[in-house]
């Protein structure tokens, strides 16, 4: 009896971690699984309510990945979840973290890429065009704090000291 509960208990972990890995979808969205990419992967679509692309992306522990997510409407936005967490909040979201995402993963994991129309904001039109960019970065490089601008030569000479000393 012991070995039919043992068995028991296991199948029904490794089927809880099996759910726990599909992405709960919204009626008329397309699931496209996608795999880590080489080089930068470009991603086009069209996201409104109800008839979207939304995507997986396996990651591994150690990897360095930047996700950046450009649209020109203002109201789509880009929510990333992670499938190995039992709770449905997104770890980062462009409504709240800005347009790019630059992480080196912890753990092995899928994650589910959401593109969204925003259903409570006053606005027309059926949906909105973005771009998603998947980059795979260097692993062990320093991530880039804020970008800073190449220092300009001045087109005026300094201004003379008024010391009265000439220097």
């Amino acid at each position: 009896m012991k070995v039919w509960v043992g068995t028991g208990a296991a199948v029904l972990l490794s089927t809880t971690a099996a759910f726990a890995q599909a992405p709960q979808l919204d009626p008329g969205e397309k699931l496209e699984k996608l795999q880590f990419p080489a080089v930068t992967m470009q991603i086009k679509g069209w996201t409104k309510f109800g008839n979207s692309d939304v995507y997986t992306l396996p990651v591994r522990a150690g990897q360095r990945v930047k996700i950046s997510f450009t649209t020109k409407s203002q109201f789509a936005f880009l929510a990333i979840f992670d499938l190995s967490k039992t709770d449905d909040e997104a770890f980062f979201g462009t409504d709240e973290d800005g347009t790019t995402l630059d992480v080196t993963v912890k753990e092995n994991t899928t994650w589910f890429l959401r593109p969204y129309y925003s259903k409570v904001s006053p606005r027309r039109g059926l949906g909105a065009p973005y771009t998603l960019l998947v980059e795979p970065q260097p692993v062990g490089e320093p991530q880039p704090a804020t970008p800073q601008e190449p220092e300009r030569p001045s087109l005026f000479p300094p201004a003379p000291s008024k010391s009265g000393t000439g220097e």
